[in-house]
């Protein structure tokens, strides 16, 4: 087992002083201390060759690597395993050889000055990634700590939740926690206008207007809730589609014949850091898709032109496969190859000739049918009556 050389602290508003002991002599004894701005002022009093964040942050590795053989602190703020730096040198360098020093986070203190629990919240950052993924957060009564990513990042926040209808949200930005500089500011989402430090954490409590948009992280939202041509997955059957893909944390799934999305919007919506690769070939379609995923919070939407098989290759293998559109054997076949063990497969039928195709590769390779037929009350002059849906074809199979 290779012996550890590399530390990483995460230090506080507190500084030094702020430091267990033992944690105190490590950053003490440091030969090179990495960090950002901020980390190095704060320990300035210590004697160390300082190395700061490289350009590009993905270097960072290379040069911590680069290091071994000394005696290497890395800083970071707060719990450095919470979205925080420790988390990427973990995945590069190996366990046995890095000594984490947590320091309380950012979320745990916000959560002490607001005084809620934090079993009863949820965490998010949008520090360096797309701040419209906070938008699939947005529900009635829910409580958000957000780190954010500058000083105008609340007022975006407070425009996503003001225009979903939740613009009587109270946004609390805490700034400096734990140092002599500590900044609370407080206002609603639909008169926020206050100027606030870069480095902060946001609390939202979630309060709902009667006229709220309603955007629950299970599957089957409302159709009208996504640009469309028309052509895509209808609620009913997009519930029943998602069910059978089961997402996951972190999974990733292919969705072959996008369309407008929905069905790769709602699998990102469904689980926390869960991916999707959309493949459609019309450039209206994929456009249609970006703007779905940006307004219903999964800005990480890929978007790839082309048709199955061809546009697969070089794809990371999926856990799951949805064949929308455009279900051959050629494109079964690809997609069975690659995806990976215990992974789903779920494709849907409309026309005759994809039903055939379907029923083809059923006979060969198993799994569950199912025909969905939906209908819909409908006004029928002063009356009401049942307008049915074109019957979809549904096959679903897991990979044993």
């Amino acid at each position: 087992m290779s012996a550890a050389w590399l530390h990483v602290v995460g230090i506080g508003e507190d500084g030094m002083a702020g430091l267990l002991p033992a944690t105190r002599a490590v950053v003490e004894a440091a030969e090179v201390i990495v960090g950002g701005d901020r980390h190095h002022r704060l320990s300035d009093a210590v004697t160390a060759e300082r190395v700061a964040w490289p350009h590009p942050f993905d270097a960072l590795i290379d040069t911590l690597r680069g290091l071994r053989g000394r005696r290497v602190v890395v800083l970071a703020t707060g719990d450095p395993l919470w979205f925080s730096v420790g988390a990427r040198i973990g995945r590069s360098i190996p366990p046995d050889q890095i000594v984490y020093h947590p320091q309380l986070s950012a979320f745990q203190l916000a959560s002490a000055r607001m005084g809620w629990s934090m079993a009863d919240l949820e965490t998010l950052t949008v520090h360096g990634r797309p701040v419209e993924q906070m938008i699939a957060f947005i529900q009635p009564d829910a409580r958000l700590l957000i780190l954010t990513t500058g000083g105008d990042t609340p007022g975006r926040i407070a425009r996503f939740l003001t225009e979903r209808g939740f613009g009587r949200s109270t946004m609390t930005v805490l700034a400096n926690m734990g140092g002599e500089a500590e900044l609370r500011v407080e206002g609603l989402a639909e008169s926020w206008s206050h100027e606030v430090p870069a480095f902060n954490t946001l609390a939202v409590d979630c309060v709902a207007a009667p006229d709220a948009a309603l955007l629950p992280r299970v599957p089957g939202l409302a159709d009208d809730l996504f640009q469309s041509d028309g052509t895509m997955t209808k609620r009913e059957v997009r519930a029943v589609t998602l069910a059978k893909l089961m997402p996951m944390r972190g999974a990733l799934l292919w969705d072959i014949g996008t369309g407008c999305g929905s069905v790769a919007v709602e699998w990102m919506r469904a689980a926390r850091y869960a991916r999707a690769v959309g493949i459609e070939p019309r450039a209206d379609r994929r456009a249609m898709a970006a703007e779905n995923a940006l307004a219903l919070g999964v800005p990480g939407l890929q978007l790839i032109e082309g048709e199955a098989p061809a546009a697969l290759a070089g794809l990371d293998r999926p856990d799951a496969v949805f064949i929308g559109g455009g279900l051959s054997e050629a494109a079964f076949a690809t997609a069975w190859d690659r995806l990976k063990p215990l992974g789903r497969l779920v494709a849907n039928a409309v026309t005759i000739e994809s039903e055939q195709v379907m029923l083809a590769l059923q006979a060969r390779h198993g799994g569950e049918l199912a025909k969905l037929q939906v209908a819909r009350a409908e006004a029928v002059g002063r009356l009401s009556g049942w307008r049915p849906a074109m019957p979809v074809t549904q096959w679903s199979l897991v990979k044993r």
